[in-house]
């Protein structure tokens, strides 16, 4: 049976770049940086290949990106060296992040919630709260259900975002956004949400 990590290794291994692999931020997360909001302990749960976690780097941020898959991290400290960025990135599950032994002032989340079954969506927020202080603030993009059925992952509705981060949270604001998407798959944009939510 193929493991979690295994499964998300093999998408970073093909040739082909994953359709949200676009070879920098996400502009939602760009945006986010130039209001300052990306600063102090930064953690990128399911970092990927480090876009979002490098962009926070360049801001001055500690940054710090966490994936499940192996490759992905190797990519991701690659291009640390490449760009000269010093961030921290490590193997980890995102179900558990209370393993690092770390707090963090922000995190972010480009697409890793929406992959997640109700279960899982459940340990998932939990996780988060482990390690995220009180008062500080998740920022969250994930595919919206404005987008129409077919390609891509779960769709997410408002009202399951203000479910999920009901008990130990405070949802700020849920605004309509777009994740831009490699080229190679035809399209180069899917419907989002982008959720300021605050740990109490």
């Amino acid at each position: 049976m193929t493991t979690p990590a295994q499964g998300w290794d093999a998408v970073y291994a093909a040739d082909v770049p994953a359709p949200w692999d676009i070879g920098r931020p996400q502009p939602a997360f760009v945006s986010l940086a130039d209001r300052g909001l990306l600063r102090g302990r930064v953690l990128d749960a399911g970092c990927g290949s480090g876009e979002q976690t490098l962009l926070a780097a360049a801001r001055d941020a500690d940054a710090t990106g966490v994936d499940i898959s192996p490759r992905a991290i190797g990519q991701a400290r690659r291009k640390a060296a490449e760009r000269g960025l010093e961030a921290r990135f490590e193997v980890a599950d995102a179900l558990s992040l209370g393993g690092l032994g770390l707090t963090f002032d922000t995190v972010i989340d480009s697409g890793l919630f929406h992959v997640f079954d109700d279960h899982d969506r459940v340990t998932y927020v939990t996780s988060l709260a482990s390690a995220l202080q009180s008062g500080g603030s998740c920022y969250l993009m994930c595919f919206s259900d404005r987008q129409p059925a077919g390609f891509g992952p779960r769709r997410v509705s408002q009202d399951e975002l203000r479910t999920a981060f009901s008990d130990g949270w405070t949802v700020i604001d849920i605004a309509a956004e777009a994740f831009e998407i490699n080229p190679r798959f035809g399209s180069t944009a899917a419907q989002a949400w982008l959720a300021t939510i605050r740990r109490t």
